[in-house]
């Protein structure tokens, strides 16, 4: 079972990488991007075409297809914070829906609706630790979790575009009042996210379940990891994903939980949801 659970860490360093990145999307710029997933999965996808029909090397085109999934989250950011500047939450974040259908629809059209021939980019064990092997991707999705969660921290509390990006998310008319640049910040916090997702989604999509449906709503998880942060905390969503992933994976090695991994993450959201609502439902009984 051990073995099983460090096995899930993969996923859940995936998980985790995706949560910070909703999470700072939710702070930042007022979003909950269900095309989080979505814009990486279709990045993998044309990289994998460039590899595969057009004979590019793997590393090029893998850059390549990171870079588009960044420009695809670009675009999107760009036309939420044009057009959909002063609409509520619930609003911005509906439209993602529709992209998140919209990518999913599209990979169908281009690449079919089977597994794409991903070529991994880590591959083998980096570690045997007491005789359980963990793999190299294990270790870097992992360490990228850490790494982007440190890294938000550092560059939100102590840059100037960090100050000027936390102003926005706390008093945005204020900020834009005072002449920061709302459009141009937000357009660039929708394209890093969206490099970091397709990086990840590119290192882990070939060890587990790689078609487009599965890559696209990867955002669940990563949601309900999120949620367990409140979409504020960026340590608990990396916590979140990184046990879910344990949990995923020790639940794999039991016959009879094998299924039920695949619904902890709908289970984990219901329970937030419910907990985090308790104080409204105990006010209302008094």
């Amino acid at each position: 079972m051990l073995q099983g659970a460090l096995a899930g860490l993969a996923a859940g360093g995936l998980y985790a990488v995706l949560a910070v990145c909703l999470t700072l999307m939710s702070r930042l710029v007022r979003v909950v991007n269900f095309a989080q997933s979505a814009t990486g999965m279709f990045g993998c996808y044309v990289a994998v075409f460039l590899s595969v029909d057009l004979g590019l090397p793997v590393w090029l085109a893998t850059v390549a297809g990171i870079v588009l999934g960044g420009l695809l989250s670009a675009l999107l950011g760009w036309i939420v914070s044009t057009w959909l500047a002063e609409a509520d939450t619930g609003t911005r974040s509906a439209v993602t829906v529709a992209v998140l259908l919209l990518l999913i629809s599209l990979s169908f059209i281009l690449f079919g609706n089977k597994p794409q021939p991903f070529h991994p980019i880590l591959d083998g064990p980096a570690v045997t630790v007491g005789g359980v092997v963990i793999s190299q991707v294990t270790v870097v999705t992992v360490a990228l979790a850490v790494l982007v969660a440190v890294a938000s921290r550092i560059v939100l509390s102590r840059t100037p575009a960090g100050v000027q990006l936390r102003a926005l998310s706390e008093r945005p008319t204020t900020a834009e009042l005072l002449g920061i640049p709302a459009r141009r910040l937000s357009v660039a916090v929708w394209a890093v996210t969206g490099v970091v997702s397709t990086l990840v989604i590119s290192i882990v999509a070939p060890s587990q379940s790689n078609d487009a449906t599965s890559l696209a709503m990867l955002v669940v998880p990563a949601a309900a990891a999120a949620l367990l942060g409140g979409f504020r905390r960026l340590d608990l969503a990396v916590a979140g994903g990184l046990g879910l992933g344990l949990i995923q994976g020790a639940a794999a090695q039991v016959d009879g939980l094998s299924v039920v991994r695949y619904f902890l993450p709908f289970a984990v959201i219901v329970a937030l949801l419910l907990w985090s609502q308790r104080k409204e439902v105990w006010d209302a009984a008094r």
